[in-house]
Parts: C-alpha cells; sequence; structure tokens
C-alpha cells in the first residue's frame, strides 16, 4: 500500500527540556511531538503520578450519583449492576462490585447476551432486577442511549444509575444543530456529555467507575490503599478498549499496570498464570494483545458472566479452569476470526469493494460477535472505513464498524438513523442493527455523505526523528522507558534512516513470519534488524528495483547492494545473557539515491 511519510516538525528548545525534566534532548523532543509544549506539561508526562488526576467532582452528576447510591445502602436496597459483555464492561461491573460490598452493601453484576440481546441496558433486564428484588440499576460502560430501557426501570419503580463513556444520542436539524437525548436516569454520568465540564472526555468505562468509586469512598472514609488496589481493573480495561494513553489515562494504566504485577485477586492471577505474564514486567501491549483478548472472548462466544466468575472466586483451582477456559476460547476466536478475514478479504478483491470510499459488506456464516475485529483487519489493510454485517434471526442484521482517522463514522451512521433499529459508538467505531432489506439504502447514503477524497486513503506515517541507526545506544532504549504506556494515542516512537544497506536475510519462525536482516546506515555501522510484516510484499519491493538476482544474493549472504529506507524502533535482543542491540523495521520505501 502506498504511504505517506512525514517527520514531525514541531519547534522547541529540546536541550533546555531536556535539562530541566533530567532526560536527553531525544526524549524532550519525542514528549513535544506527543502535543506537550511546555516544560511542565513535558514533566507531567513523564512523570506524573496520582496526585495530578483530575478532581472526579467536575464530572456532571457524578456527586448526585455517589449521593443517591449511598442513599440507597443506606436503605439496604439491593444494586443491580448492569455491564457489558466486554472487557470494559466486565471490569468496570466488576470493580463497582466490589466498591459495594466493601460499603457494605448488597449487589451482583448482570450483562446481556450478545447474541440474543446485544449491547446495553434493555428491558429484559430491567424486568428481571424488579423480580430479583433489586431497589437500583446502576450502568457501566452503557446505558447513555438506553433510553427505553430506562424508561422501563423508572416505571417499575425502580432508581437507576447510569455511567458510561459513550456519544450520547442526538439528531441533528436542517441548520445543523445538535439535540441531544439523554435517559430519564435518576443520574447520568458520562463525561461526553456536551455540558460536561469534565476536563479529560477519554475515559472509557471502567475509568468513570473508578472516579465514581473515588467519591464513594471518600464519603464513608474507606483508606485511600483501596480505592489504588482498583486499578489494575481500571488499567485493563483502558486498553482492552482501546482508549488514547493520553492525559490522566496514561497515569491510570502506569500505576494499574505496576500494581497489576503485585494483585492478590486470585482469578486475575491465574490468568496471568495460563498467559505466561505471571513474573514478567507487564506493558500495554501485553493488555493489548494477550490479556484482554482473552477476557473479551468469554463475551463474544459465550457469556461475560465466565469472566466475572473468575475475577470473583477465591478458590485457585477454581481460578486455574476458569483461566484455562478462557485462553481456549481465546484460541478458537483467532480460529474463527482467521477464517472470517480470510472470506471477507476474497469477497472485497471479487467485488473490488475496495473502489467504494465506505466498504460496507455482508458475511453470512460469520460469528456475529468478530465482525467487529475482522472490520478492523480490514481497515488496516485497506485504510478505509469499513462496516462487516452478519445476518440474525427475524430479518435483522448486525454491523460493526471500523473508522480511519479522517471520518467520523458515528456521525456518518447517525444520519442514516431511519433505517437502524439500533446503533452507537463513537468516531471510530460503532455497531448497528438494521433490517436486512435497508442493507442497500445504508452503504449508498454512507457512500454519498462520507466527504472523502483520495487523500484520506493513503495512510500517514508519521516519523518523530529522522536518525541513523549509529545513534541507536542501549541507554537510548531504556530511556525510551519513560515513554510508557504507550500503546494508542501514544505510540511507540519512530525513527528513520534513508538508503539502509541490507544483507544477509534469514525468515524464522515456525510459521516464516519474521525475517531477520543485516542493516548498515550512515558510518557504516550495522545493526541487526527484524521484520514482522508482509515477507511476500517486502520480497517483491527488492525484486521490482533490484531483480531477481540481488534478492536470491539477499538470502545467500552476498551483497546486491540492496537499500531501501526504513523506519524503525530500536530495542535490545537477549539471549542466554548476551545482549545486542537490533531494530524493529515498521515500514519500508524505495528511495533513489
Amino acid at each position: 500500500m502506498k504511504e505517506k511519510w512525514m517527520v514531525a516538525a514541531r519547534k522547541a528548545d529540546f536541550n533546555a527540556i531536556g535539562k530541566a525534566c533530567g532526560v536527553s534532548p531525544i526524549l524532550a523532543r519525542l514528549a513535544v511531538n506527543r502535543g506537550m509544549r511546555t516544560i511542565g506539561e513535558v514533566h507531567k508526562y513523564l512523570y506524573g503520578g496520582l496526585e495530578d488526576l483530575h478532581d472526579p467532582r467536575q464530572m456532571k452528576d457524578l456527586e448526585k450519583a455517589a449521593d443517591i447510591l449511598l442513599e440507597q445502602l443506606d436503605q439496604g436496597e439491593k444494586i443491580c449492576i448492569a455491564a457489558d459483555f466486554d472487557a470494559d464492561g466486565i471490569f468496570s461491573g466488576y470493580s463497582l462490585w466490589k466498591a459495594i460490598r466493601r460499603l457494605g452493601g448488597s449487589a451482583y453484576v448482570v450483562t446481556p447476551d450478545r447474541i440474543r440481546e446485544g449491547y446495553g441496558l434493555n428491558e429484559n433486564m430491567t424486568v428481571e432486577a424488579y423480580k430479583n428484588g433489586a431497589g437500583c440499576i446502576l450502568t457501566c460502560d452503557n446505558g447513555i442511549a438506553a433510553l427505553e430501557a430506562v424508561e422501563s426501570a423508572k416505571r417499575l419503580g425502580l432508581t437507576v444509575v447510569v455511567t458510561d463513556h459513550h456519544e450520547p444520542i442526538y439528531e441533528e436539524d436542517a441548520s445543523g444543530t445538535r439535540h441531544y437525548r439523554f435517559p430519564a436516569a435518576d443520574a447520568v454520568v458520562d463525561p461526553k456529555q456536551p455540558d460536561c465540564m469534565y476536563p479529560f472526555k477519554g475515559l472509557c468505562g471502567a475509568g468513570v467507575a473508578y472516579k465514581l468509586i473515588q467519591i464513594l469512598f471518600e464519603r464513608r472514609h474507606i483508606p485511600e490503599k483501596e480505592l489504588y488496589d482498583l486499578l489494575p481493573y481500571t488499567a485493563i480495561a483502558t486498553v482492552a478498549d482501546v482508549m488514547d494513553l493520553t492525559d490522566e489515562n496514561r497515569i491510570l494504566v502506569k500505576y494499574g499496570l505496576y500494581r497489576l504485577r503485585q494483585t492478590d485477586n486470585m482469578g486475575l492471577k491465574a490468568m496471568l498464570r495460563r498467559c505466561n505474564l505471571e513474573d514478567k514486567y507487564i506493558t500495554a501491549n501485553h493488555i493489548a494483545f494477550i490479556l484482554g483478548p482473552c477476557f473479551n472472548a468469554a463475551g463474544r462466544l459465550t457469556s461475560a458472566q465466565m469472566a466475572l466468575r473468575l475475577l470473583m472466586t477465591d478458590d485457585a483451582e477454581e481460578a486455574a479452569q476458569l483461566a484455562a477456559d478462557l485462553a481456549a476460547l481465546n484460541d478458537s476466536r483467532k480460529e474463527m476470526t482467521a477464517i472470517g478475514y480470510e472470506q471477507a478479504a476474497e469477497k472485497i478483491e471479487t467485488e473490488r469493494l475496495y473502489e467504494q470510499p465506505v466498504m460496507m459488506m455482508t458475511l453470512e456464516d460469520c460469528h456475529e460477535s468478530l465482525a467487529g475485529i475482522i472490520a478492523g483487519r480490514i481497515k488496516e489493510r485497506y485504510h478505509r472505513p469499513v462496516i462487516v454485517c452478519v445476518p440474525v434471526e427475524n430479518g435483522l442484521m448486525k454491523g460493526s464498524g471500523r473508522s480511519i482517522e479522517t471520518y467520523n463514522m458515528y456521525d456518518g451512521l447517525n444520519a442514516c438513523r431511519e433505517y437502524l433499529e439500533r446503533f452507537g459508538g463513537h468516531a471510530a467505531a460503532a455497531g448497528i442493527t438494521f433490517r436486512r432489506g435497508y442493507f442497500d439504502k445504508i452503504r449508498q447514503r454512507l457512500i454519498r455523505q462520507c466527504g472523502l477524497g483520495e487523500a484520506d486513503f493513503t495512510p500517514v506515517v508519521h516519523i518523530d526523528i529522522a536518525m541513523p541507526i549509529r545513534c541507536v545506544t542501549e541507554s537510548l532504549i531504556q530511556e525510551l522507558d519513560f515513554l510508557e504506556p504507550m500503546g494508542k494515542g501514544n505510540e511507540s516512537p519512530l525513527f528513520a534512516e534513508k538508503n539502509l544497506r541490507l544483507t544477509k536475510g534469514v525468515i524464522l519462525g515456525k510459521n516464516r513470519n519474521a525475517l531477520k536482516m543485516k542493516a548498515t546506515g550512515e558510518g557504516g555501522i550495522s545493526l541487526d534488524a527484524l521484520y514482522f510484516g508482509d515477507i511476500e510484499a517486502f520480497e517483491e519491493c527488492i525484486r521490482e528495483h533490484f531483480g531477481q538476482e540481488a534478492l536470491n544474493g539477499f538470502y545467500d549472504g552476498k551483497d546486491g547492494n540492496i537499500r531501501l529506507s526504513m523506519t524503525y524502533y530500536p530495542s535490545i535482543n537477549e539471549f542466554r545473557g548476551v545482549r545486542t542491540l537490533q531494530i524493529i523495521i515498521q515500514n519500508y520505501m524505495y528511495t533513489p539515491a
């Protein structure tokens, strides 16, 4: 895929910032590239602590929600915690359950059945809560769009407190003015409400729940340490829900990961052990690609209650079995996803869907819970907004979409509301339910109104610093740890050097999915380089610009004068106690000398 490489051009006195913050000018530049403008902002970015978190009282209705819940507890009312079925819902639901029990209250957690009921609070759940003797429904990671369900709960005489982080429902009139609709709950806590003054809008559902628990614990004089014990759950949810690791999310995840290594939660310890993370330095990447998917797999393929049972158990044997079951579910999910992705890619090529600015497609035999993952992979491959739809019962279809930076998928789908039974989400991802007969009308309107041009379909590679590999040192690599946690919104730093000479290619791995080579740059300095992308496409690039003989020599140890410009991330390879510098190749490009 054609890419546009751009080197960051932010200006600042990097030497002065680095000296003031005790880091190198390189690290100062990396912080400035991530939006920090002053010495104070850089210092908070690098060293920010729990004392730098925003005051929860700034969030609309949060103190009101705390008042209501404490009154419910004082009256002995049972609280039904209505959570979503993904990792964010699981960990926000568990955090609230644990907090309410610590406050002496009675609570239980319910989640909707993904297949039968779909996302969020529904009328069946409100009726069940009433039958179970609950006096209050407390939502987490959902509820802002549950207008009918909240009305149902209120008709039954239940108190309802909504905590969420998704976009509220709105309708746009002819002048472009948005008219928002909110659930008629007793309190609605969601930083994305347009009149909420909370300074950071990027919390996940568990982050909002953590803020509420903070006030509840303060009111009842619970030691602060017990609040901090909940940080691992907030951290896992934040990363697993793919939230931007900026502002206070960085702090919540940083300290949550630190405390995760010391967790006394029996189920979480069993899951770490199962994933071979028990004795490792756990990063956000471990959550994103190993731990988080295991918890998400429960709600996708069976029930989120399995994951909740894992977190709630005090039995080591049960914890080990549940952790094994979740890991096995995730393995099944990966196999099913691979099959679905191949079917989707074939359909796109056959029907030339890649020519459409918004790709909306159906997969007849795909498990509906995998549609979003497949949409995400297609989006990465074709760099277009994608909605993957699957048929469900009663002539309905469910779709899950993933978008690119320049297209707000929530707004696009909001313009199709007349055709949708249900929808929700945000700019980067959304879910819909609609009658099958409306498929073409929805797709045509999305394409017609998307406003996307050819430039939007060319991915931009944002390079931090054009830096020759001779500048890579072990001390620099160690200093990069200051940037953790890294992930969405706070990506790993990306360096680049033009026309590296490549030799000694070797394909590694049982699946032959890693390419190791020697890269030689400015000054004749050579480092081992690893590439984990599409090796066939890499070989085709060499073949196109240097010929088959040069490619053969690349693998035979001969110098065919192959030169490619590359972006990279530096790292250290440790093998049998020997540490060597290496670079991980992210992108490559032929640039004529």
